[in-house]
């Protein structure tokens, strides 16, 4: 940061835990998330909003921390793939990602989870092409994206949205 920068409060709560931190005004989301708050599951693909990698969820919705200046995420609620486990357990959409091996170089992998997770909060029992269509923004290079549709498919059964 330059010394003439003037430098900025933002206040969120992610993983339900409150910060305040102090950014230069064009820290991104993702910035914060990463090298101020030290939570590295979320990912820096392509820097431009095309890959999924840094998807996180504000308010419980998907988002791509890469286009969202850390300003714009003041007063709002923030989950990371370090959030989405509750008591010490894996979220069953965690669960079935591995259960499927839909997990291979894993890069992608936790903006596809919170993604799914979004999508399941909203529709438990979604079809095949609403989960393509919750995953469209997300590039996967390893699985060809079989495993990771059965995946979502297995988390929607008897699924129970979050709170």
């Amino acid at each position: 940061m330059k010394e003439d920068s003037p430098e900025l409060i933002v206040q969120l709560v992610v993983n339900d835990r409150p910060y305040r931190v102090v950014v230069a005004p064009q820290t991104t989301l993702l910035q914060l998330i990463r090298d101020h708050l030290g939570l590295t599951g979320t990912k820096e693909g392509c820097g431009k909003g095309q890959c999924g990698a840094c998807t996180v969820l504000m308010d419980g919705q998907p988002v791509n921390s890469c286009l969202i200046l850390a300003v714009q995420a003041q007063g709002h609620r923030i989950v990371t793939i370090e959030g989405l486990e509750q008591d010490g357990e894996l979220d069953p959409v965690q669960q079935a990602f591995i259960d499927e091996g839909a997990v291979q170089c894993g890069f992608c992998t936790p903006g596809m989870v919170l993604s799914a997770r979004a999508l399941l909060d909203r529709l438990p029992h979604p079809d095949e092409g609403q989960i393509k269509e919750a995953i469209s923004g997300h590039l996967c290079r390893c699985t060809g994206y079989s495993a990771i549709l059965r995946a979502i498919r297995r988390a929607g059964e008897g699924n129970k949205p979050r709170k």
